[in-house]
């Protein structure tokens, strides 16, 4: 297996790499953007189904966990402003959108494995579902444990299973990006 890919590396390659990651982070988290307004079912009470997690995960796995936190915490924060937000609260908003897209970025810990964006995306999609509710907290219902487990999984769970499929389909012919062989060239 060879070197992890680092952006550490002194000199050109190092640079080269840095700035590859920034742009395809860019790029990524704006499509996410696009896709979350493209809503397949929107639920009453927030939260949706779309394939904002799709680019999200596919540049957790490809970067790893830093450059996966960074781009996952500035999705959710983005996604506050742009497409607004349904909440009870500043703690809502904090743990339903901000943190519960940041760690997604644990999904990182795919790179470079035999079919990491596999395991690492549902990784990614079990962090964000066990972290994502303010319900945990019990601010909101009676019982939030059930309550979480039922809304949140509606739509969080459902999600991961639409990355996934497509992430099968395209894994044959992408493999080379989706595992960032490419990066260690």
């Amino acid at each position: 297996m060879s070197e992890p890919v680092t952006t550490k590396a002194p000199g050109r390659r190092g640079m080269y790499l840095l700035v590859r990651m920034l742009c395809e982070g860019g790029v990524m988290i704006a499509l996410a953007l696009v896709l979350g307004l493209l809503k397949v079912f929107e639920l009453p009470q927030g939260g949706s189904i779309s394939l904002e997690m799709l680019p999200l995960l596919f540049f957790c796995v490809r970067w790893g966990m830093g450059g996966g936190f960074i781009a996952c915490f500035a999705f959710g924060v983005l996604q506050v402003f742009i497409q607004g937000a349904v909440s009870w609260g500043w703690q809502s908003i904090l743990l339903d959108y901000v943190l519960a897209f940041g760690v997604m970025g644990i999904a990182g810990l795919g790179r470079g494995k035999p079919h990491g964006i596999f395991w690492g995306s549902v990784l990614g999609g079990a962090a964000r579902f066990v972290v994502a509710p303010t319900e945990i907290f019990g601010t909101v219902f009676d019982n939030p444990a059930l309550y979480s487990l039922i809304y949140n999984g509606s739509y969080v769970g459902i999600d991961l299973v639409l990355c996934l499929v497509i992430f099968g389909i395209l894994y044959a012919p992408l493999k080379t990006y989706m595992t960032g062989a490419d990066l260690r060239r």
